[in-house]
């Protein structure tokens, strides 16, 4: 489309590279912030870049957070003796979503695929692994989307936790095989973590 200005131009460029937002939705935004004061665009720029600038990785279980340890574990409400293992941050916000885990979680950061060149040593394994043996974790639930690439990585963890003590479990499978939790409905997500069963990688 043609534009009489390379500033909106730039603008629209910019917004419809996000997810999810086409070209023709770009324009209605930037023409939006066109016709709002000032001082509601250089506030939108100013949260956009504060949040990239200052956003750190818990350093407990890697999820977004303000402060060097997230707002999850550092809730003393929070159930210590399990951790929930998710792929990603949007995992974290789904099953919080459903209201029904009181535990602490751990971000994996993906799942093994080789055939993207994803292994072990990619993703928060390490880290994982020494949360199992500090004394305080009794369960690990594998909330990992029911994806070829996630069972793999269930059953590689789940031999590398076999040294421990801590009880491995997965969700229930109301979640399809192929799907990814971000997109379950709350009621369903739920469910499977409240009705999650031991895992056996015989």
């Amino acid at each position: 489309m043609p534009f009489s200005s390379k500033l909106i131009e730039n603008a629209v460029n910019a917004f419809s590279g996000l997810p999810g937002v086409g070209r023709k939705t770009a324009l209605r935004l930037a023409l939006h912030l066109m016709r709002q004061p000032p001082e509601v665009s250089e506030q939108f720029a100013e949260a956009v870049l504060k949040m990239r600038r200052e956003i750190k990785a818990c350093s407990v279980c890697h999820n977004l957070s303000d402060d060097p340890i997230c707002g999850i574990c550092s809730d003393a409400r929070r159930d210590r003796s399990v951790i929930c293992v998710v792929e990603s941050i949007r995992d974290v916000m789904a099953i919080e979503d459903t209201s029904q885990y009181r535990g602490l979680y751990h971000v994996l950061g993906g799942v093994i695929s080789p055939i993207d060149g994803v292994g072990p040593d990619d993703l928060n394994v390490d880290s994982l692994l020494q949360r199992a043996t500090n004394g305080e974790t009794q369960e690990i639930i594998m909330a990992v989307s029911p994806t070829i690439e996630g069972e793999t990585t269930i059953f590689y963890l789940s031999k590398k936790l076999r040294e421990t003590n801590v009880k491995v479990s997965t969700i229930a499978r109301g979640v399809s095989f192929g799907g990814e939790l971000e997109y379950a409905d709350e009621v369903t997500l739920g469910r499977s973590i409240v009705a999650r069963i031991p895992y056996r990688n015989e």
